[in-house]
């Protein structure tokens, strides 16, 4: 880091000892940050407090999607209830994409041709912005994909990127989606590392290329990608009780390493990023819930090992989505 760049990440933090409101504000940040690096939008949170430094130079390590919802049809997508109309709904990706040097094509589709993506989440930001809810579904759900039949949900990335995802999700739960965000969970490695790693029970201290292992492993786990999704919560719980870096050296290693993990479309400005940190400002990682949508369990079609969703539970889950009522949804 350049000593100018320092000079003024430094400044960002330090506030005067007789007054201690703005310590408080940077702890409620770090958290916010952290939390919604599930939700990805939190990755550029930190610029709501740390000022000058972050937004010009954090938010650039970003990469932008583009066209990812120019090519769904204008008819037939979901709207939004009036209740829930300042709602946010982030459809998170997580995948190795950038760990395989594959790139995006105009719509966002994968110039790779066969990449999967290995986690789905719905994260839910309500319109009071008091929580955020993360909803995974299993990679091999069985579920119509436009133009394609039924199969796996995550074939639909395969098929047609971000764009098909979307549209094969908001298809599945008549949820609209408002911002779609992809990571790499190969950066999980230099995140866990900023912050000196991380706890889990069961598993204990894991360094950066432990944890990554963690939340990749499925086969060798009893309920496969149940468990997995078990995991991969368990590990975020544990990263953001640990993202409470103590100087602006160890916050901007943190930060870099979020930022160079993460891309999102193109249609959510890194001022839109800084605008929803704000409005999260008072979030805390225990009102950030994790949730998997409800199955009938497994089985065989041919020669696949699917999930099935269970369509009467999830209908009630898609429905406390669209009308901003997930702190009342019970499975």
């Amino acid at each position: 880091m350049v000593e100018q760049d320092k000079s003024v990440l430094t400044s960002a933090f330090e506030q005067p000892e007789e007054n201690p409101a703005p310590r408080r504000r940077r702890s409620t940040l770090v958290r916010v940050l952290i939390g919604m690096v599930v939700a990805v939008v939190v990755i550029v949170a930190g610029t709501a407090g740390a000022g000058v430094y972050f937004a010009n130079k954090l938010d650039k390590n970003i990469e932008r999607i583009g066209n990812v919802f120019g090519p769904l049809p204008r008819e037939g997508r979901p709207g939004k209830e009036p209740v829930a109309a300042d709602a946010l709904n982030i459809l998170l990706v997580g995948s190795d994409v950038r760990a395989k040097g594959q790139t995006t094509g105009s719509a966002g589709t994968p110039t790779g041709g066969s990449e999967r993506s290995d986690t789905i989440m719905i994260v839910h930001i309500p319109a009071d912005r008091k929580h955020a809810y993360v909803v995974s579904l299993p990679r091999d759900s069985w579920v119509p994909v436009p133009g394609r039949g039924i199969t796996k949900i995550n074939a639909a990335y395969a098929y047609g990127g971000p764009t098909l995802l979307v549209r094969t999700i908001e298809q599945l739960t008549d949820v609209q989606i408002d911002h779609y965000a992809q990571v790499d969970f190969a950066g999980f490695t230099s995140m866990t590392d900023a912050v000196g790693g991380v706890d889990i029970p069961a598993a204990g201290h894991l360094d950066g290329e432990s944890a990554l292992a963690y939340v990749r492993e499925r086969k060798t786990l009893a309920n496969g990608d149940f468990d997995r999704i078990k995991r991969q919560h368990r590990f975020l719980r544990a990263l953001m009780s640990r993202a409470k870096p103590t100087d602006p050296v160890a916050f901007t290693k943190l930060m870099d390493a979020v930022t160079r993990s993460v891309s999102i479309d193109d249609g959510m400005s890194g001022g839109d990023l800084r605008s929803l940190a704000l409005g999260m400002r008072s979030v805390r990682a225990g009102d950030i819930h994790f949730h998997t949508a409800p199955t009938k369990g497994t089985g065989m079609v041919g020669d696949q090992s699917v999930v099935f969703l269970d369509p009467s539970a999830d209908r009630l889950l898609w429905e406390a989505i669209r009308n901003d009522r997930m702190s009342t949804w019970k499975k």
